[in-house]
């Protein structure tokens, strides 16, 4: 496998233009009513207010004819007053607004839960109330402090950019973890405190470059090769420090005046080495995978805390491996989202894994206008794309100043779909972040849903450039309740396999004898996926999942342990519908209507 960055990087300088900071307010609670909350880490709203705006039904009228806003008279002050003592302060009128509504001081500051109480006992009390609410406190969008983030259009530019300011005032991905399965990662700046515990997974000591195999150190010591030393012909080239560059772009330290900003700076990274010197091989990249997903690998110490979100900006040619598939299928079940990059070759990403494997999020490049960057794969399998680059606007990130091995600190400008997946993956966390709960298909479903449409031409790009700011608000929205179907036998034959034609649907089946088998068809359209998820009805039973084409050729399996979750997807890469076969199979445990049970979810 090889990084997907572009080859001629472009050192930027450290600019000296400075945001605006934006500190923290501090606001009073009100005993006896909840607090709004916000997660730690997140840019703060002003959760207080010392005022409330208060409409009177008779107020609109006499604004618009000119005779001005209505004082407020004695009776209504009166109201008021009572309102305010239950709940021990008082309420003085300051000003009127240009529609004729009152602006009433209160005689403290309070919590803007405790306003909202205060403005429902008012509309109770006075029936000649229209409105009544908090008159709260507004501040400008998040907005960094690091210097070279006036540099990072994929950021905020509005024709190419991410749309991320605004998430940031929801979301900062705090408390999620990222792990970049790249060349691993060095000691930088800004990257201080966002690193966790990672692990090397390159087995060969040559492309090691570190004088040993697999280890618990993933800095990386640098990749440079000499000429014809990777292939004939090939000329030299220096590190690229690509892991480092990756990393940045997630989650750089942010607010803390120096560099650049990072997509999702309350998340961690894993660094997981895997590419060295002429890349890497599949098996260690597969292992890197599973393990960083929370799945076990012989001799190597699990993982603290798995990766809810993997990055992976590397790829290769040729159809997607049973090996990569597996471990995908493995992370998935696990409930870790897997984002790749789609490939710098300029053609269709069907050709190059692990763009092309089924379960992943794919991911294409866009220049600053919000066109394809002429690199870019694209296809059937793209599903959305970011801000990756090219020679009118680099992607800027941390990086190494080495030519071969590690020097200072410092940044670079990078393109490529390497640089965008970072991007997406950085909005995954965001995403995670308020809401724990995602699955990895629903993340994909809903960055594809709230993608904007290309400014530019980017024909099969997926469905538009990621943003930001409508992928947070979404992950709070609920997913609506999975139709159920039940197994209609007889249906242990392809030719006889239950018809399911709802996207989401969780079949319940069961099998009957120890030869009993199931089949279900699924006329999955052109460029879609479809991922089976089969769930054991007993911690006994041992039941495996296989999807066939209609010519009954096996495209993919998953035959886990006892208990466990069987996962498996597969992609349509034809122009076409094509027919898809799931299967369910008995291989130990219990059988009949009460023994036999299990649940088959497939989405698509």
């Amino acid at each position: 496998m090889k990084s997907m960055d572009s080859i001629h990087p472009s050192l930027l300088k450290v600019a000296v233009a400075v945001s605006i900071a934006t500190g923290t307010l501090g606001f009073a609670q009100a005993a006896g009513i909840a607090p709004e909350v916000q997660a730690a880490g997140t840019s703060q709203y002003i959760l207080s207010t010392d005022r409330l705006i208060v409409k009177y039904k008779d107020s609109g009228s006499a604004v618009f004819k000119g005779q001005g806003t209505p004082a407020m008279t004695a009776a209504r002050q009166s109201v008021a007053d009572r309102a305010g003592q239950e709940f021990g302060m008082t309420l003085k009128a300051l000003r009127t607004t240009a529609t004729g509504a009152h602006v009433l001081k209160i005689s403290r500051k309070v919590s803007v839960k405790e306003a909202e109480a205060l403005a429902k006992e008012l509309m109770a009390r006075d029936a000649s109330v229209e409105y009544a609410e908090p008159d709260r406190i507004l501040r400008k969008m998040a907005t960094p402090t690091d210097p070279m983030y006036t540099q990072q259009w994929h950021y905020f530019e509005a024709t190419g950019g991410l749309r991320l300011p605004a998430a940031w005032d929801t979301t900062t991905g705090t408390g999620v973890r990222v792990a970049v399965i790249d060349t691993g990662i060095r000691p930088h700046a800004d990257l201080s405190g966002q690193i966790l515990a990672g692990y090397d997974f390159i087995s060969d000591t040559t492309i090691a470059n570190d004088g040993g195999g697999r280890d618990s150190d993933a800095s990386d010591p640098g990749d440079w090769t000499a000429a014809g030393e990777c292939a004939a012909g090939e000329p030299a080239s220096g590190s690229s420090w690509h892991g480092t560059h990756v990393a940045g772009t997630i989650a750089a330290a942010t607010n803390n005046g120096t560099g650049v900003a990072g997509v999702a700076y309350g998340a961690k990274i894993v660094p997981v080495r895997v590419l060295g010197k002429c890349g890497g091989y599949t098996s260690d990249i597969a292992d890197s995978i599973i393990w960083s997903s929370g799945g076990a690998v012989t001799g190597v110490p699990n993982i603290a805390a798995r990766a809810q979100v993997i990055n992976m900006s590397l790829g290769g040619g040729g159809a997607c491996g049973t090996t990569t598939q597996n471990a995908i299928n493995s992370a998935r079940s696990r409930g870790t989202v897997v984002i790749v990059a789609a490939g710098n070759e300029n053609m269709n990403a069907s050709n190059s894994n692990p763009a092309n494997c089924a379960g992943v999020v794919t991911v294409a490049a866009t220049n600053r206008n919000g066109a394809r960057a002429p690199y870019s794969n694209y296809g059937t399998v793209v599903d959305v794309a970011a801000p990756g680059g090219d020679a009118n606007g680099y992607i800027i990130s941390t990086l190494n100043a080495g030519t071969s091995t590690p020097a200072a600190d410092n940044y670079a400008g990078y393109q490529g779909t390497s640089m965008a997946t970072p991007h997406v993956a950085g909005v995954a966390a965001l995403m995670l972040a308020r809401n724990a709960a995602l699955t990895p298909d629903e993340i994909e479903s809903k960055l594809k849903s709230t993608a904007r449409p290309f400014p530019g031409t980017c024909t099969s790009c997926g469905t538009g450039i990621v943003d930001a700011t409508a992928a947070a608000a979404s992950a709070t929205t609920s997913t609506p309740t999975a139709p159920t179907a039940n197994e209609v036998e007889s249906n242990n034959t392809i030719s006889t396999a239950n018809a399911v034609s709802t996207t989401g649907t969780v079949v319940n089946g069961n099998l009957g004898t120890t030869t009993d088998t199931d089949y279900f068809v699924v006329q999955l359209p052109a460029g879609k996926t479809l991922t089976a998820t089969l769930t054991q009805g007993s911690t006994t039973n041992d039941y495996d999942l296989y999807i066939y084409n209609s010519a009954g050729t096996q495209l993919a399996t998953s035959q886990n342990g006892a208990g466990a979750t069987d996962t498996a997807s597969v992609s349509n890469t034809t122009t076409a519908t094509s027919a898809r076969y799931v299967r369910v199979r008995y291989y130990s445990g219990g059988t009949g209507a009460t023994s036999g049970k299990y649940s088959l979810k497939l989405s698509w």
